[in-house]
């Protein structure tokens, strides 16, 4: 049986929520990435994914300029990188000069890979809609990479912004 509670009291049992990390060029073409927790399979034929990305973010703009968007399926050992790349804006900073973290040249689009990630997916902008204080990004994904080792997915496991694997 139901009870009806606010939405901020029923909102909490999302957790474990994944977490991707989405990497886009500015138009200095500076890869700025950028910690995302709303995101979903739109697709399977052709292979499309979505992104929801806050309006006030700089990434909303690297990906309008761009046209293209990476989408990396952070690894469990990846959690500082997605606290900073999540905290930090890439209208004041070059995030990955800042932080240390092994990338790699995307192969069909403009765009770069997290090496140490699970997965990561390169996609094309196919539409974007406006969704509240959220822009909602599609993309066809015309290239998938997987990490050579068996790697856990990162997943925000509580509020506050605690990560780790899910299971």
């Amino acid at each position: 049986m139901q009870k009806q509670v606010e939405y901020s009291d029923a909102i909490k049992t999302k957790y474990p929520e994944q977490v991707v990390i989405v990497i886009a060029k500015d138009q200095d073409g500076k890869a700025n990435p950028v910690t995302l927790g709303w995101t979903m399979i739109t697709s399977g034929n052709p292979p499309m994914m979505a992104i929801a990305v806050a309006k006030k973010h700089y990434s909303v703009q690297a990906i309008n300029h761009s046209q293209c968007f990476t989408i990396c399926y952070p690894s469990s050992e990846m959690g500082d990188a997605a606290l900073f790349f999540g905290s930090k804006s890439g209208r004041d900073i070059d995030k990955l000069a800042e932080f240390e973290c092994n990338t790699e040249p995307a192969e069909k689009i403009d765009s770069v890979l997290l090496s140490d990630a699970a997965a990561n997916f390169e996609c094309k902008l196919v539409s974007q809609t406006e969704a509240g204080d959220h822009f909602i990004f599609v993309g066809e994904i015309v290239c998938s990479h997987m990490n050579n080792e068996s790697k856990k997915r990162l997943y925000t496991i509580a509020p506050g912004h605690k990560l780790g694997s899910a299971s």
